[in-house]
């Protein structure tokens, strides 16, 4: 029960913390400068969103092989 209390206030870490992370590429970069303060921000959450779809792909597949694993 620890566990997931610790993975679950690690994740809304991570969640909560994201309106500060910058993940552009620098072709982006240059992109979001020309735009403005606030398309630039628009730009970066939207980056940061289609980032967090694979992840969160990629761990439900990672729950779903371990609950199967746990089972046997």
């Amino acid at each position: 029960m620890m566990r997931k209390i610790i993975v679950l206030l690690i994740f809304s870490f991570f969640i909560l913390g994201t309106q500060q992370v910058v993940a552009q590429c620098s072709v982006c970069t240059r992109t979001a400068q020309q735009l403005g303060e606030k398309p630039a921000k628009g730009m970066n959450a939207g980056i940061i969103y289609l980032a967090f779809v694979p992840f969160a792909i990629a761990g439900y597949i990672y729950y779903r092989w371990k609950k199967n694993d746990a089972i046997e």
